[in-house]
């Protein structure tokens, strides 16, 4: 029996993808370089923007044709855009040849849906569940090794939908992640290890008692063996002097840091509910320069924000410019529904969107030809 898995989104993603691997090779099947003449395919599905749930309602439609071809076919939809309950049940309306429908939080009842197949179509999602703890992965990401140290997020940004698909920030247990890490290096075949969370600052507030993300990353790197810790995501507002100095003192610790800065106008980021200034992003900047000369630094922007007038969109263009970014991501913004931002008014023109966007990379494209940065 072959399985073929479709990833869209973030490293989360991919981390679960290798999760989902590890759940079907346990059922007896193996992996399928390509779709065809499989007898399980499974979509790992993201929600942050429109267009990927675009590519995969059209991609789910091209399975058509295989099912067709073989009636026995299972077809999984998972993860952040089939938590929406109203989406998951828009594609079982829309692709009748799909079998199995869950949410992100039900990903351990995998192999139990899949037995279930032969009983009729299953759709369940859960709207609440526990950190996983105990599930397998198949690593597939080469020397790199992903470890889930938390999920869900509090944030609540107004033009973000991971709360919501993702719930409220969980934890796992300090010593379940210390524990898969020394597996990992006792295997010797990773030379990286890359700790993943919506917002890895705020590891470790909802246990009992706390352990603070410069503890954890303290303690891992006190571990035996070759190997390089980096992380992702930072929240600039929970991005402490505490973790910065763990990072420029430990040498298992690589000196990047991925901090998202979306804005450099303070009203859109206050728009944006990121509760920091364009003032307080930099004061960073300039923290982590002075105690890490040699840190990587990179950013996401997010351009055609509901009201962002051209002054304020100049506003992050600026702050690219001073902070001379290794690299950045930018995103125009996409609205999502049942977010705050979806609602307000004076929607930015995608024709105007497309600009600034193009506008903000051509910038990264001359200050990596001014500064050498790649």
């Amino acid at each position: 029996m072959k399985y073929f898995i479709v990833t869209y989104g973030c490293q989360m993603n991919v981390h679960e993808s290798e999760k989902i691997a590890a759940i079907l090779e346990k059922l007896g099947y193996s992996c399928a370089e390509k779709r065809e003449d499989v007898d399980i395919i499974v979509f790992n599905t993201c929600a942050i923007r429109e267009g990927a749930e675009d590519r995969v309602f059209g991609n789910v439609g091209n399975l058509k044709k295989l099912k067709k071809k073989n009636k026995d076919l299972i077809i999984v939809l998972c993860g952040c855009m089939t938590q929406k309950e109203e989406t998951a049940k828009k594609m079982l309306r829309t692709f009748p040849f799909v079998d199995i429908v869950i949410g992100t939080f039900n990903l351990p009842k995998l192999a139990d849906y899949i037995k279930q197949v032969k009983d009729g179509r299953q759709l369940e999602i859960w709207q609440e569940g526990d950190i996983d703890e105990v599930l397998p992965y198949k690593r597939t990401s080469g020397d790199n090794a992903w470890v889930n140290i938390m999920q869900g997020c509090n944030n609540f940004c107004t033009y973000c939908i991971v709360p919501y698909v993702r719930g409220r920030e969980k934890s796992r247990s300090e010593e379940n992640i210390l524990n898969e890490i020394k597996q990992i290096i006792s295997e010797k075949k990773y030379n990286k290890i890359t700790l993943l969370g919506q917002n890895v600052n705020s590891y470790g507030k909802d246990l009992n008692p706390p352990v603070s993300f410069a503890q954890l990353l303290k303690d891992i790197c006190k571990l035996e063996g070759d190997f390089k810790i980096s992380f992702m995501t930072s929240h600039p507002k929970d991005l402490t002097d505490e973790v910065i100095d763990v990072i420029a003192n430990e040498d298992k610790i690589e000196k990047y840091i991925h901090l998202p800065a979306q804005s450099g106008n303070n009203r859109i980021l206050n728009l944006m509910n990121r509760k920091y200034t364009r003032e307080k992003y930099l004061s960073i900047i300039d923290k982590i320069r002075e105690k890490i000369p040699n840190c990587r630094i990179t950013s996401d922007f997010i351009v055609g924000f509901p009201s962002e007038t051209e002054e304020e969109f100049e506003d992050t263009y600026s702050l690219v410019k001073q902070v001379q970014f290794d690299s950045i991501f930018a995103f125009m913004y996409s609205p999502r529904e049942g977010t705050v931002a979806s609602k307000m008014n004076d929607q930015v023109p995608e024709i105007e969107k497309h600009r600034r966007v193009n506008k903000l990379l051509n910038l990264e494209k001359d200050i990596q030809k001014e500064t050498g940065k790649k």
